[in-house]
């Protein structure tokens, strides 16, 4: 299994990010999860918002980050002035 991680450090506009959640859910092969960051487990959180796509196998992680869709997933979010995320690929065991 494969997820692509997205970690705002402040909470992206909540009426703008529904409506770049559809544009999210367009990715090919994946399911696509988001919401605040609640706390750690020492002090405050480093991060307030979170996002993922999870994906089966690498060939659907492959596909999916290679599509035009995914790509609009980026450009949506630049457009909408969100704060600049840390993003993360990483496979499950």
């Amino acid at each position: 299994m494969y997820r692509v991680i997205v970690l705002y450090d402040e909470e992206p506009d909540t009426d703008s990010y529904a409506e770049h959640v559809e544009v999210c859910e367009r990715v090919p092969n994946g399911v696509f999860r988001y919401g605040k960051v609640t706390g750690a487990p020492m002090g405050e959180p480093t991060h307030a918002y979170y996002a993922e796509w999870e994906f089966a196998d690498k060939n659907a992680f492959d596909t999916a980050v290679r599509s035009d869709e995914f790509m609009a997933t980026g450009k949506d979010a630049y457009k909408r002035g969100f704060p600049q995320p840390k993003v993360e690929f990483v496979e499950l065991d």
